[in-house]
């Protein structure tokens, strides 16, 4: 510790707090533009795109309307349909033409989509079969959309050109605004085997019973969306980047097999003509329970699985003002549903699933259906359509209007792991989510992944911890995302990079969990729950059921709290540098006091300290007398004067000294206080708030919290003097994990020794266990007892 005139020590710190102040030219200051506005990084706002992040007072979009008719084909797994689509053109100028996206021939063989896809063989690792079988092209099958018709109102032929996945319809006059013009089109599909393909829609067989599941989504030729940004986002569909959609109403008679269920997007029109009495009564009752009531039970889909349709049904679904959608259909499905209120509407959630997936889907689908729309409309907007599904089947994950299709399923005996567990409690949420985020605040997902995926999960992982308070929600936390953020920058993409060119194996950081993160770093740490709360509802507000871009949500982000955010837009969303703090250094301060009492008291306990060395003390035994021991006449003056004893003079220059002090200079020297001057480095480069913990010697501690912008004008070495009464103990950065620091090993002062390696000792190295615990417990139970989980 230096001790320091109270001149001095004011000055230190007066020259800490203006340091800002000073020439540029000093040591001190390193610039850099981190702090500067975006600018011309960001579209110029427009009458259509407000500078503040909202619609502007010339804002339009389009509006696209269809009415299909389908069949599934149960035997060959496809599909026919034709359909009418009515587009209305809201735009400020005419169109020649329109453009549809042709999804389904993402399959088709010779795909740009297929043959931009890059695999290699490892033979360390073999390759399956069913790899090599797709490599070769043994696994083959004639996918993709066989267009048979497109014409107009009056069933004129209408010419159109395929593109990959995109058609070109030309129009026979060009579309003026606010007109609208009808086509139909005809056409049909083989439906894609999900077994090995990691497609988002298609079909799974289930050998035992010989029955099919189908999850069917981008089956129909979709209108790609026209606006203000883009004009036609007619970008081709290669698999990852996914869908860009207008909105509409839709009208969707789906003919399938007799004894097949069907879900879909929208209200079921005809529930009379497709559920018996015995379900229409169950289907009643679920409207006032609290818990989900079967309207298809576990065995009648059972039954139903050993029978054989005796004709067709039609099912017939609508829906009002939703971007896509998808349906469901199986002779398996159990159907379970209740009715949740969210915010003073009743909203039906509902699930589908096979037996395979009891008992788990059973206990908690459905509920996770209804704790998610209520979790997300207190966020966002209150959910505004009349149903949401959870559907199980082979696809994983994946989201459509009131439809998502989610996997997790138990092991054959009923038992389940906690991480299966665990990935059906987020993966539901996750999907079901989806609903507010692209489906009703429509981003562009073929564009900018991140405004789904990214919005969607951190949300999710805020529901996930509202369902259960120890859910590992690592997907928002900063410290499970700095094993991404430490990897090689040229091995990354920045966040905003478009969504078919991010890296491969880099998808799920990029578009998920480092935007889910970086919210989460807004929410708790640079703005505070109540601004990023407001703001984030404020963006969900003014883009619900519109198309926002990037700069709607950062303006809006800004414009709705009153926050500068664009260091952190451009250091999070646009760059790939990691954040990596450090304390290089602490000097500790006090003021003299100038009382010659504590002054001279003090100096002598340190002489007499640094007297105690190993020789003196040796000596003393070692030297039986010295000389002037020995001789008296050897001594003088200063063999007797004690220069550590307080004098006359020292107290009348203490007096004269304490007369010139005001009653709050007094007091402060009489306090005694602290002084650490705190040096922090910032050895990663990306620009971040900085925690500091000091632990004080009494065993209590203290946080201070410092902004971001203290890196403003130099942003790699900053000093910070911090101020206290008690000793400290010891420096810590970050004590709640909030920052995503890549190496935590120099956040403390003085350092911390490093943890051990630890290693296990035994005889005999042993194998086995697994990671299911509850069929542990199925095989070691008493006879007669039942485990939780065990199928009855």
């Amino acid at each position: 510790m230096k001790k320091l005139s109270i001149f001095t020590i004011l000055s230190l710190s007066c020259a800490l707090v203006v340091e800002a102040q000073r020439p540029a030219a000093t040591t001190e200051y390193n610039a850099n533009t981190r702090f500067e506005q975006m600018g011309t990084a960001l579209p110029t706002p427009n009458t259509f795109r407000t500078a503040a992040g909202s619609p502007g007072k010339d804002y339009w979009q389009q509006k696209a309307d269809y009415d299909i008719k389908a069949e599934l084909d149960d035997t060959k797994q496809s599909i026919s349909a034709t359909e009418k689509i009515t587009y209305t053109n809201n735009a400020p100028e005419e169109l020649r033409y329109l453009w549809l996206q042709l999804d389904q021939n993402l399959f088709a063989k010779g795909s740009m989509g297929s043959n931009i896809g890059q695999s290699a063989i490892n033979p360390a690792n073999g390759a399956s079969f069913n790899t090599l079988s797709n490599m070769t092209g043994a696994n083959a099958k004639d996918y993709g959309f066989k267009i048979s018709a497109v014409k107009d109102a009056l069933g004129k032929d209408l010419r159109y050109t395929i593109n990959e996945t995109m058609m070109r319809v030309d129009l026979p006059t060009p579309l003026a605004k606010g007109m609208a013009f009808t086509l139909q089109v005809d056409w049909k599909f083989n439906i894609v085997d999900l077994k090995g393909s990691g497609a988002r829609s298609g079909y799974e067989l289930f050998p035992k019973d010989g029955n099919v599941l189908y999850e069917i989504a981008q089956w129909f030729p979709r209108m790609a969306v026209y606006d203000d940004v883009n004009g036609w986002q007619n970008k081709q569909f290669l698999g990852q980047g996914e869908f860009t959609l207008p909105f509409g109403d839709y009208k969707v008679a789906l003919t399938v097999p007799n004894d097949m269920v069907v879900g879909a997007t929208g209200e079921l029109q005809n529930v009379k003509e497709v559920l018996t009495p015995t379900q229409i009564k169950r289907w009643e009752q679920a409207k006032n329970t609290k818990n989900p009531i079967a309207i298809v039970t576990q065995e009648e889909a059972e039954a139903a699985e050993k029978g054989k349709p005796t004709g067709k049904k039609t099912w017939v679904y609508a829906a009002k003002n939703v971007r896509d959608f998808a349906f469901a259909a199986s002779r398996k499905f159990i159907w379970d549903a209740m009715q949740v209120d969210v915010e003073g509407k009743k909203v039906w959630a509902m699930s589908l699933y096979p037996k395979e997936a009891n008992p788990l889907w059973g206990q908690y689908s459905t509920r996770l259906v209804a704790h998610t729309l209520t979790s997300y409309s207190k966020r966002t907007i209150p959910y505004p359509y009349p149903v949401a599904y959870s559907v199980h089947g082979s696809v994983g994950g994946m989201e459509y209007p009131m439809m998502s299709f989610n996997g997790a399923r138990p092991e054959p005996d009923g038992t389940y792991s906690e991480a299966t567990k665990n990935f059906l409690i987020l993966v539901v949420i996750h999907e079901v989510g989806h609903n507010f985020f692209p489906m009703i605040v429509n981003s562009d997902e073929r564009q900018w992944s991140w405004m789904d995926e990214g919005l969607n999960s951190f949300l999710e992982g805020l529901a996930c911890l509202e369902w259960d308070r120890n859910f590992p929600a690592t997907g928002i936390e900063p410290q499970y995302i700095t094993g991404y953020m430490k990897t090689d920058p040229t091995k990354q993409n920045s966040i905003m990079s478009s969504s078919d060119n991010i890296l491969p194996g880099t998808f799920g950081p990029n578009a998920y969990s480092k935007p889910a993160t970086g919210l989460n770093i807004l929410r708790e740490t640079v703005m505070g729950r109540e601004l990023f709360d407001y703001a984030f509802k404020e963006y969900a507000r003014r883009w619900a059921f519109k198309h926002p871009t990037p700069a709607d949500f950062f303006r809006t982000m800004e414009d709705a709290s009153g926050v500068d955010l664009d260091w952190f837009w451009k250091g999070w969303f646009y760059g790939v540098e990691p954040a990596d703090q450090a304390i290089a250094n602490v000097e500790w301060y006090s003021i003299d006091s100038q009382d010659p009492t504590k002054v001279k008291a003090t100096a002598k306990a340190d002489a007499d300290a640094k007297a105690q060395t190993l020789s003196n003390i040796r000596n003393k035994t070692d030297i039986k007398e010295t000389v002037v021991e020995a001789d008296p006449t050897m001594r003088d003056f200063y063999n007797s004067y004690d220069k550590y004893a307080v004098s006359d003079a020292d107290k009348k220059k203490y007096e004269q000294y304490l007369s010139t002090l005001s009653e709050e200079d007094r007091k402060l020297v009489e306090e005694g206080k602290n002084f650490y001057v705190v040096s922090l480095k910032n050895k990663g480069g990306l620009v971040m708030p900085v925690i500091i913990r000091m632990e004080f010697e009494d065993g209590t501690h203290e946080d201070v919290r410092i902004p971001a912008e203290v890196w403003r004008l130099n942003d790699k070495d900053v000093k910070k003097t911090l101020v206290t009464t008690k000793k400290v103990a010891k420096f810590k950065l970050d004590p709640y994990h909030e920052i995503p620091d890549i190496d935590t090993s120099d956040n403390a002062f003085p350092k911390e020794p490093e943890q051990p390696t630890k290693f296990q000792a035994f005889k005999q190295r042993s194998f086995g266990g697994g990671s299911n615990p509850m069929q542990e417990a199925l095989k070691n139970k008493p006879s007669g007892t039942q485990t939780s989980g065990e199928k009855k």
